[in-house]
């Protein structure tokens, strides 16, 4: 039984875009190597902290949405760990209800952007 999680992770703004779309695919690869598969995924860009973290004010936020075996978020957290460009992150798993919230908010959002066209 695969469970759901949700992953935040905030990494350096000093970083390029390049940088960046290496990052999430370093922890992309990890998930689905490790028997996960990704539902969403949505990057969130440079966000203003609440506090300073490593003295810096900003960071870039991305979400990664996925289904996996409980000991993956071990080994995606100690990656996150050993990542210096990761100033800080949060895993958890979703309930049920959490699962049908995200979907719905997923489908607002796809009827938004298609009303905008």
């Amino acid at each position: 039984m695969l469970n759901h999680y949700e992953t935040v992770f905030i990494a350096t703004p000093v970083l390029s875009e390049n940088q960046m779309k290496e990052a999430v695919q370093k922890f992309k690869k990890v998930i689905t190597d490790k028997g996960g598969e990704i539902i969403h995924e949505e990057n969130w860009g440079l966000k203003k902290l609440s506090y300073p973290i490593q003295k810096k004010s900003t960071g870039f936020y991305y979400l990664i949405e996925f289904k996996g075996p409980g000991e993956l978020i071990e080994q995606l957290e100690i990656q996150y760990r050993r990542d210096e460009r990761i100033i800080r992150f949060l895993t958890f798993r979703m309930d049920k209800y959490a699962v049908q919230y995200a979907e719905k908010k997923r489908k607002q959002k796809e009827t938004e952007k298609i009303q905008e066209d």
